[in-house]
């Protein structure tokens, strides 16, 4: 059975999140899961972990690319490891890659620990462009938006408003409010 899974990152993204669908549908796919979640918040991908609880051996899980379903090398890996524990396979399909195959295992981990290297050579350079903007006095980084809410912090504290009440009130952290309170 070849099981669907389409992801978008935000609720913006109807059109995205319909054509992966119907390229899953014109594929073949038996069953579908679809959501709108980011690719961050791994924990809150619901239909994913409803997608891998349903396969079952013989099956394969479908998507349109790669970074619809993992957002690493590691999370990657740990997908596969479920597919593989159940006897299913992976089809990806803008890369032409399908992990029922030994090619397609091996393709697959290539092209992730690419994909990983390119990231940390991207948060590298990113990082090292910070340091020089900050050599030069360029990077003040971002304006600390609950100091800036000391006073109102403080008076609605007088008024009698609880942590979670200012927090809410002002759009800051919970804690954010605790550390402004405890420096009196």
């Amino acid at each position: 059975m070849l099981i669907g899974y389409a992801r978008t990152s935000t609720l913006d993204q109807k059109a995205g999140i319909e054509a992966q669908v119907r390229d899953l549908q014109v594929a073949g796919c038996d069953k579908l899961f679809q959501e709108q979640v980011s690719s961050v918040d791994v924990a809150s991908r619901e239909q994913l972990a409803l997608a891998l609880e349903f396969i079952r051996e013989g099956d394969t899980l479908v998507v349109t690319k790669l970074d619809r379903l993992a957002r690493s090398v590691a999370h990657l890996m740990t997908i596969l490891d479920t597919l593989k524990g159940k006897g299913a396979s992976l089809r990806i399909m803008n890369m032409g890659i399908d992990t029922g195959t030994p090619t397609g295992k091996l393709m697959l981990t290539m092209l992730g620990g690419v994909a990983e290297f390119e990231r940390e050579i991207m948060l590298e350079r990113q990082r090292e462009g910070i340091a020089r903007a900050k050599a030069y006095g360029k990077y003040k980084g971002r304006k600390p938006t609950a100091r800036a809410k000391s006073e109102q912090i403080h008076e609605l504290k007088k008024q009698g408003f609880g942590a979670a009440d200012i927090a809410r009130k002002l759009e800051i952290g919970r804690a954010s409010v605790y550390r402004i309170l405890s420096k009196i």
